[in-house]
């Protein structure tokens, strides 16, 4: 009977399993979402088993136990008598009532997920969702005292096997054999704290880089001043939230010493040794600031010191908790069993991220097409690698263990080990770096994944294309929108700026997308190339009949004709009926390479491409290509000189006539950086790859 209930729980619950959502939590949930049941509850489980009257104790007084006897999907870690005990005396304490009802609440969402995981859905090196704090659990595989493959939490406790996948009415309970800990350190203290790294944090203090990663939240914003925003996206009425919080993280790659002593012959604590290799990785990158007075040892604060560059290079400016936030979320429906999105025969799953080293990227990619493994492991990750048929360059592999006895994840950041010097030399500025850029809108502003708005909701669920639902935790996950000032570099007037969240049947890579409503004049700053040189801006996007028209500015100055987002490849505009269309994509594999090559070259003299032949959306038993649909395509929106040393910037304003279609809708999907020695293909029968 247990089996059978879970099995109906996870049909009702598939939201919660399959998004990897951070969904907020209220005490006191709206009336639609109670529910009438006959069978144990979560805190009747709690209730009716003795040797987890200690947790009880915590959660009553807390005031969480009504939560957990009505409404939700929640996974609850219950500690026992002997777990609870054994952390109450680590803390001097006798018994739960020697703990203040702070204390009790902290312990009690600690222990709380808002979604339901069974032991064989926490394959990652975190669990999808953040408990009730915010806060994201780590996992790991390990053998108990017993020889049982069990699941590890923060790399100390564990779930029962025996007692593991409990399921009641309202989740699913993991009884653990520790109490889980969460820290409330900086990361700045978490990697002080490891005598393992301490070349890397002497270095991070000396180049006063450590004053750069001390931000953990605005305490000035406040998400009760803004109301709810209802719109309307194509055919489908919807509603979105500003963020709950405005947090500041970072992330970042640290060389072990024993690393950099066997490899480089640094012994641990030698800066000026890491500052004479750093100068060996940074003077061919910059030259014009080697003689400088700043680029000497005794001016590591300078902001052109190699150290200094050495240091910030490693550091992220956004939040990870664990290897699966740095390339696209991994999803398990029907037909696709990997990253969401991608065709992982294809291409690897890629991610691209702003460094603290000013103007730089560092590129992270998940390791799946066979033919270019080289000497990597196939699923794991590695930074700026690119082993393909030009080059073999293997990257920096990171490490995804997680310690026991060392914390990495902190209030405002989390590290993570690596096999060899993370750094922004020639070879990667000018090889690996030196390729199509392509990033989704959801990575180029970094604060959407530190507040954790980066695939939110239930991509197989789309009850919200009818009535918004606007209670106060949607069942299928939240859009976003976001006032003026809360993304960095980016500013607007007159405009609504709206995050979609991910759906699976969308016209979108990775699902979700981005929608400008309004009398939008809305600029960005763009993500930095690694050189100087001729690029191409491109955006990816769907065009629908109830969008708008938009004009695009680079860096102030106006670029070509306005972008007509009603307008398909399909049409006079284009190519009109010689578009062979298919989302198969089998009728534009049937095309020759002579064919493909002439039309490509075409789209491009009219300021366009199709879409890449290795993204699709998909039902659970399909997967529809974006490159044979006339819809889902890309367009240049700039091809100009770019100088990798400035910041530069897109504009949209708005070109349509009146208030076109919805309210002027227009939709962001991705964006694509593209280097002359890519786009500049010019020979007749040649064209640029068209993944």
């Amino acid at each position: 009977m247990k089996k059978f209930r879970y099995n109906i729980l996870c049909l009702l619950g598939l939201a919660a399993m399959l998004s990897g959502s951070l969904a907020s939590c209220s005490d006191e949930p709206s009336a639609e979402n109670f529910y009438t049941f006959t069978g144990e509850m979560a805190s009747d489980y709690l209730k009716n088993r003795p040797q987890f009257s200690e947790f009880q104790e915590i959660v009553e007084r807390a005031g969480m136990m009504d939560l957990l006897s009505t409404y939700g999907h929640y996974t609850c870690f219950v500690p026992n008598n002997d777990a609870v005990n054994t952390f109450l005396k680590s803390k001097g304490l006798s018994s739960v009532s020697d703990l203040s009802t702070a204390d009790c609440d902290t312990i009690a969402r600690t222990h709380l997920v808002n979604n339901m995981y069974t032991t064989m859905e926490m394959n990652q090196d975190r669990l999808p969702t953040a408990n009730m704090l915010g806060r994201y659990i780590a996992t790991s595989s390990g053998l108990d005292d017993k020889q049982n493959a069990v699941i590890f939490l923060e790399g100390v406790s564990h779930i029962y096997f025996d007692l593991a996948d409990d399921s009641v009415e309202n989740g699913i309970m993991q009884p653990i054999d520790k109490v889980i800990e969460k820290s409330n350190n900086y990361i700045s203290d978490l990697l002080r704290d490891n005598p393992k790294i301490s070349t890397f944090y002497q270095a991070l203090v000396a180049t006063d880089v450590l004053k750069q990663v001390l931000l953990v939240e605005d305490e000035t914003w406040d998400n009760k001043k803004y109301p709810k925003y209802y719109y309307k996206s194509h055919t489908w009425s919807e509603v979105a939230w500003v963020p709950d919080t405005k947090r500041y993280g970072f992330t970042v790659f640290v060389e072990p010493d024993a690393l950099l002593q066997s490899k480089y012959g640094i012994a641990p604590g030698d800066i000026k040794a890491l500052y004479d290799l750093a100068c060996s990785i940074y003077d061919p990158v910059y030259p014009e600031d080697v003689n400088k007075e700043g680029h000497s040892f005794e001016h590591l604060t300078d902001s052109i010191n190699p150290l200094r560059r050495f240091v910030q290079y490693h550091i992220l400016t956004r939040y990870t908790a664990g290897t699966s936030d740095l390339t696209p979320m991994d999803v398990n429906i029907g037909v696709v069993k990997g990253a969401f999105g991608f065709e992982e025969t294809l291409i690897n799953p890629i991610d691209w991220f702003h460094t603290l080293l000013p103007h730089t990227m560092l590129k992270v990619e998940k390791l799946t097409v066979t033919d270019f493994v080289g000497n990597g492991v196939k699923g794991e990750r590695y930074i700026n690698r690119r082993y393909d048929k030009s080059y073999k360059i293997e990257g920096i592999h990171i490490d995804p263990t997680i310690e026991t006895d060392i914390t990495h994840d902190g209030l405002n950041g989390h590290y993570f080990y690596v096999d060899d010097i993370v750094a922004f030399s020639s070879d990667v500025q000018n090889k690996v770096q030196n390729m199509r850029i392509r990033m989704d809108f959801s990575t180029v502003f970094p604060e959407v994944m530190t507040n954790g708005l980066r695939f939110e909701g239930d991509p197989t669920q789309d009850d919200d294309a009818g009535t918004p639902d606007d209670s106060a935790t949607p069942k299928n996950g939240r859009n976003y929108y976001f006032p003026l000032g809360y993304l960095d570099g980016v500013t607007f007037t007159n405009c609504n700026v709206v995050l979609r969240r991910p759906h699976i049947n969308f016209w979108s890579w990775q699902g979700d997308e981005w929608n400008l409503f309004g009398d939008y004049d809305f600029t960005f700053r763009l993500p930095p190339i690694p050189y100087s040189g001729d690029w191409q801006v491109r955006l990816g996007f769907c065009a629908i009949e109830t969008r708008g028209v938009m004009q695009v500015y680079f860096d102030g100055v106006p670029q070509g004709i306005p972008l007509d987002m009603t307008k398909f490849l399909n049409s006079d505009l284009y190519i009109g009926d010689r578009f062979v269309t298919d989302e198969g994509p089998g009728d534009y594999d049937k095309m020759t390479d002579e064919e493909k090559a002439e039309e490509q070259k075409l789209l491009k003299n009219l300021g366009a491409y199709r879409a890449p032949r290795s993204l699709f959306h998909f039902s659970t038993s399909q997967k529809n290509f974006f490159v044979g649909n006339e819809r889902t395509y890309r367009r240049i929106l700039c091809q100009t000189y770019m100088d990798a040393k400035k910041d530069h910037y897109i504009r949209f304003r708005v070109a349509s006539d009146g208030k076109q279609g919805n309210n002027n809708e227009f939709m962001l999907d991705y964006l694509e950086l593209v280097p002359k020695s890519v786009y500049g293909v010019d020979s007749d029968g040649e064209m640029e790859d068209d993944l």
